[in-house]
């Protein structure tokens, strides 16, 4: 089967991890970036050894030679650029949040639906073995019955002209770092929350600085979360059972020598995974 051929919307900084991530892949191939600017588009280009480059981004959707979209767009252009990429009969992958409404993103998935392709919000973290590990040790009963899942994910934002300032734009740090832990959490307990709260702090530009969020989940299981833009680095989870913890620092974006530790009536030792690519 020949690799899947990826067209970038934009040159976002993110792009510095997927192109070679994709050439790492032995089914993907990177091969088009569109910028609203030609000239940077095809700057870009020759940076990263793309051999095709668009002053559109309408020409790049166009290109029957690309397979596979990814939006690393601001999140208020997620929606319309994933919708003309599926009308375009590719696949997409976007940058979270896929969208900022529900609507928007039941939208999306009845136009992939009927367009048979395949639509995916760039969660990169659920993929890891680490986090399936999780998961795993969860459903086994390795921490007795879960009680609780506590996240965090915070740094200091101190460029003035991020996007991520920007409310008209989906800015804020619950769209940029909360939908992490509220991601995890949903993933281990394995349902959707029945009942959710949460307190935030805004900014001079109006976006969430900092945001606490609580949700219950049937059952009894509880989950907890910080995000924010004004304290020092933190990505961490941590899931707490009847008879054991499991704590896992850079949760979103594991490290080898940063491993999971669990702790139990007679366990304390760490919990590492092993993995092919870190």
């Amino acid at each position: 089967m020949p690799p899947l051929r990826w067209g970038l919307l934009g040159t976002a900084r993110i792009n510095r991890m997927i192109i070679p991530a994709l050439r790492r892949s032995a089914h993907n191939e990177p091969v088009a970036v569109a910028s609203r600017d030609a000239e940077r588009a095809a700057a870009y280009a020759r940076t990263w050894d793309l051999p095709k480059a668009y002053g559109a981004y309408e020409d790049l959707l166009a290109d029957p030679d690309i397979d596979v979209v990814y939006v690393p767009l601001p999140n208020h252009l997620h929606v319309p650029w994933m919708l003309r990429a599926v009308e375009a009969g590719k696949h997409v992958l976007c940058e979270k949040p896929m969208a900022l409404t529900p609507a928007d993103v039941d939208a999306v998935a009845r136009a992939a639906d009927e367009a048979g392709v395949v639509v995916a919000e760039a969660f990169m973290y659920r993929h890891h073995p680490r986090t399936k590990h999780v998961r795993a040790l969860i459903a086994a009963g390795a921490l007795g019955e879960l009680h609780l899942v506590r996240g965090a994910f915070t740094f200091v934002l101190d460029r003035p002209n991020d996007v991520r300032w920007r409310p008209e734009w989906g800015g804020g740090s619950l769209w940029d770092l909360g939908c992490y832990p509220v991601s995890f959490t949903r993933y281990v307990v394995g349902a959707e929350p029945e009942e959710v709260f949460a307190w935030q702090v805004l900014g001079p530009t109006g976006v969430d600085v900092s945001f606490t969020g609580q949700m219950r989940f049937p059952g009894g299981v509880l989950g907890v979360f910080d995000c924010g833009f004004r304290s020092r680095f933190r990505m961490e989870m941590a899931f707490v059972g009847s008879t054991g913890l499991l704590e896992a620092p850079r949760a979103f974006k594991p490290r080898p020598e940063e491993p999971m530790r669990r702790y139990g009536p007679d366990v304390d030792v760490p919990e590492p995974v092993p993995v092919e690519d870190p």
